[in-house]
């Protein structure tokens, strides 16, 4: 399964190898070349001229179709600061009195997750403040949950460019 974008709209397209080649659902692949695809549908064979190019456009008969990725990093999903979980598991603890509003130091271990007899210890990414937390023991997870979020308090040049714009 592949999945594209032509302007905002997304299409995902399955195909699998048979006996007789290369298969798509809702259409069979006639012929599959680096410059033409011959697709068969209801019967009706099609021809697509198809042109690829760097940074994962495609171009079909004319029309841009830009690949996504098939996996993409749970980082790029969140804001700054999220705690993802590095593996799947269970929560077996977190840290004593950390609550959302908690000031926690870059390092620090907010929390554990156990999966096949080991442990993880999860460890603030900065310092700041704790302004979310979906994390309690025996919770299971999935790699790439989001488990907490630390946001940074503002950098100086944040502060004076805020303070000049309020005078």
């Amino acid at each position: 399964t592949r999945r594209y974008r032509a302007g905002e709209t997304e299409h995902e397209v399955s195909y699998r190898w048979t006996r007789q080649g290369l298969a798509a659902d809702a259409a069979g692949v006639v012929h599959a070349g680096p410059a033409l695809v011959v697709l068969e549908t209801g019967g009706v064979r099609r021809r697509y001229e198809v042109a690829r190019y760097d940074g994962g456009q495609v171009f079909v008969n004319g029309a841009a179709l830009t690949e996504l990725p098939r996996f993409p990093e749970p980082e790029t999903r969140r804001e700054p600061g999220s705690l993802l979980a590095p593996m799947p598991g269970t929560v077996v603890r977190v840290a004593e009195g950390l609550a959302v509003g908690s000031e926690v130091t870059e390092g620090r271990p907010l929390l554990w997750l156990e999966a096949m007899k080991m442990e993880h210890r999860v460890t603030a990414p900065v310092t700041g403040t704790l302004t979310a937390l979906h994390a309690e023991p025996g919770r299971q997870v999935e790699v790439g949950a989001l488990l907490a979020v630390v946001q940074a308090p503002p950098k100086e040049a944040d502060r004076s460019a805020d303070h000049e714009e309020s005078q």
